[in-house]
């Protein structure tokens, strides 16, 4: 059974730090002169689920039970990416890096073991990484337009595959529910779990055969 405190939205949204400096956007143009703009990311409105995650929780709660509209919400840093963690700025070791052909310097992102990390400095046979998100402690304001909310099961199936595993896959409705293809047979179960969280309907999986 889907839980009924999740709910879809449609949304374009802009994050600033204090200063103005953008962090965070689905406006093109606002990416490109901000020097964020990626040739393979997707920019223009996006479906997301409130409450999973897909957004910053503070943002998330704030924008609940608000229907269509633009909104300002400005989020201490507590309520956005957290606060600073001393514990999280750890040494490790230079030969670690090495033997994964990494070379580090200040401000380079890494994954270790799993984590992502930031290099704050690098002294002989040790690198210094802070594991805080590199938004830690900052406070953030984040410009919303809802343009709608989303009730259609298909386009919420769409929107859980692109947000939490980037793929696109074909859904369709059939006799009530829906028909999934183009997910990989072994991945089907763990798959329509997930699903069932935020829709309650029958979901079958095909294999695509026409790819």
């Amino acid at each position: 059974m889907a839980e009924k405190n999740y709910s879809f939205v449609e949304v374009e949204y802009t994050g600033r730090l204090a200063d103005g400096s953008v962090f965070d956007t689905t406006d093109e143009k606002i990416a490109k002169d901000s020097g964020l703009f990626r040739e393979k990311s997707k920019y223009g409105p996006v479906v997301v689920c409130l409450g999973a995650g897909h957004l910053v929780k503070g943002l998330e709660d704030e924008l609940k039970g608000k229907g269509a509209g633009t909104f300002v919400v400005s989020l201490s840093a507590d309520k956005a990416f957290g606060r600073k963690d001393v514990r999280l700025v750890q040494l490790v070791p230079m030969k670690k890096l090495a033997d994964s052909n990494i070379r580090p310097f200040p401000g380079l992102q890494l994954n270790i073991d799993g984590a992502l990390a930031t290099v704050k400095a690098v002294s002989g046979g040790r690198v210094m990484v802070d594991f805080n998100h590199p938004l830690a402690g900052r406070d953030v304001v984040y410009e919303v337009k809802i343009i709608r909310g989303v009730s259609d099961d298909a386009e919420k199936a769409k929107a859980v595959f692109e947000l939490e595993a980037g793929m696109s896959v074909k859904v369709e409705k059939k006799g009530g529910g829906l028909i999934v293809k183009g997910v990989k047979k072994e991945f089907w179960d763990v798959v329509k779990k997930r699903l069932s969280e935020f829709i309650d309907t029958n979901i079958v999986f095909e294999e695509d055969k026409s790819s």
